[in-house]
């Protein structure tokens, strides 16, 4: 196993599982589909979704500094038996979840699900379960 460098934190401190491509295609098109609906973005907001349980899906950036700024959220997410992923860069996630181009956000929560989505939905949900196994 590689060694750390003194000093540098690894960027997966937070990510508990590894996303496969077709996983993330899947998220970015559920996020995609579900923006203009109740959407939490942003460290703070995401945890308060997880803690009060009104998540339906949490989704975090793998490229955050520091990582720990998202630590606790899957903790939490496993405690309330909320469903949660991850995807490469949060400047997708940002821009995926409706907000301008160039900005970015750490996390997302999903409040609600389209009925018309909710296939998109089960298909991450399972997608997550795989990949988590």
């Amino acid at each position: 196993m590689a060694q750390v460098p003194r000093g540098v934190i690894p960027v997966t401190v937070h990510v508990k599982f590894e996303t496969p491509e077709d996983l993330e295609d899947a998220i970015f098109d559920l996020v995609s589909s579900c923006k203009d609906g109740a959407v939490c973005r942003g460290s703070n907001e995401v945890t308060k979704a997880a803690e009060r349980g009104s998540a339906k899906l949490i989704i975090m950036a793998e490229d955050i500094n520091p990582p720990e700024l998202l630590a606790h959220i899957p903790m939490i997410c496993e405690e309330k038996d909320i469903p949660f992923g991850y995807v490469r860069h949060q400047e997708y996630l940002g821009k995926e979840s409706g907000l301008p181009d160039g900005v970015k956000t750490a996390s997302i929560a999903l409040l609600e699900i389209p009925k018309s989505f909710q296939d998109k939905f089960e298909n991450v949900t399972n997608k997550i379960k795989d990949a988590k196994n």
